[in-house]
């Protein structure tokens, strides 16, 4: 009899034991997950990686670099980002890939900034930041009567791609001014496009909740959230706008802890892009305390587990969807094409590995 009582003591410890170790969702990781094996393995890939899609960089090439780069900073990979450092050099201007410089007035082109802007953050390099703030600059150059970039389109993606720019260039020069734009251009996008649901139509004229598109919105609100002052007078408008697509988002994800190319829409296929960027914006809101971790945390843990489940033995990721315009159509979206080693799926995991790996600074 006092060996059962003992041994069910021990099992209820053990449990409880468990329990408490999980109120910390972002450790003890099984074997092949852990962000700093599953980073490092993406980000040292990036470096050798191809250029994709366009003669010119591509932002999902931009959008990878800067999750390679802050994962160097993160892990303090002096030998990585000096890697990095050297793929860009060619792309300076005179440098032997100049060709390559994105060079339309575009959401899209516009981006390649935060790679120079992140290399100057980190290195304090002066060619670097001058040549990343013409980027930031020029998408300023003739603003609309409202204040706002004339590069204003109301798609979703530009919650990403517009504001990720402006947002890397007050972290590299502190001028309030970028900040300011930065803010009042989510705050514009959220009025416009998010449902009462909480998740966001790919375009005003485009009522289908693509997965990558509500993507770049959760991972851009989530970057902006961690640089905007608890006392800038548009974050509290920004927290609600996250806050409400987050908690849409723990009612769509799957048993599988993936998200879905429709992310309403069962029968539609998981797709690893968009449920890497929900990840990151749930990881990063529940370690900065803007999501109830009980909540939240189960939720982040599980989808970061259930994305790396979607990257092969090259370090590629797999069943990414291919670069997407809009369309009014929904079987447009229901056909995407799956891709692997797309840097549309690189770049997030990426993001959710930083973000695991951050203090919650």
């Amino acid at each position: 009899m006092k060996f059962k009582l003992v041994l069910s003591v021990c099992v209820l410890l053990g449990c409880m034991g468990v329990a408490f170790a999980q109120d910390n969702y972002f450790d003890n990781w099984p074997a092949g997950v852990a962000p700093q094996q599953v980073g490092k393995a993406l980000a040292e890939h990036f470096v050798t990686s191809p250029h994709q899609y366009t003669k010119t960089i591509h932002y999902s090439e931009v959008c990878a670099w800067y999750g390679a780069l802050t994962f160097a900073q993160l892990t303090h990979d002096d030998a990585l980002r000096q890697a990095l450092i050297k793929r860009f050099e060619p792309l300076m201007p005179n440098g032997a890939e100049a060709d390559r410089i994105p060079k339309r007035h575009h959401v899209d082109d516009e981006i390649f900034g935060v790679v120079p802007l992140e290399i100057a953050i980190q290195t304090k390099d002066p060619r670097y930041l001058a040549f990343g703030k013409s980027f930031a600059d020029s998408q300023w150059d003739h603003p609309l009567p409202d204040g706002l970039s004339d590069e204003t389109r109301y798609w979703i993606d530009d919650m990403y791609m517009l504001t990720m720019l402006q947002l890397e260039a007050y972290r590299a020069t502190g001028d309030k001014k970028y900040l300011d734009r930065d803010a009042k251009e989510m705050v514009a996008y959220l009025d416009k496009l998010q449902q009462p649901n909480g998740l966001f139509f790919h375009a005003p004229d485009v009522k289908y909740f693509w997965g990558r598109g509500d993507g770049w919105v959760a991972a851009g609100m989530a970057e902006m959230l961690r640089t905007l002052p608890e006392d800038h007078p548009d974050r509290a408008r920004i927290l609600k706008g996250y806050r409400l697509m987050m908690s849409a988002l723990l009612q769509y994800q799957g048993k599988d802890g993936m998200w879905r190319e429709l992310i309403d829409k069962d029968d539609a296929w998981p797709e690893s892009s968009s449920s890497a960027m929900f990840s990151f914006a749930m990881i990063t809101g529940v370690k900065h305390g803007w999501l109830d971790a009980k909540t939240y945390g189960p939720a982040a843990r599980k989808s970061w587990i259930a994305v790396v489940g979607y990257v092969d033995q090259n370090s590629d990721v797999t069943q990414v969807c291919e670069g997407t315009g809009k369309k009014d159509d929904m079987q447009y979206y229901y056909q995407r094409k799956r891709r692997t080693g797309d840097f549309h799926g690189q770049a997030p995991v990426m993001w959710a590995a930083d973000a695991l790996l951050r203090d919650g600074e």
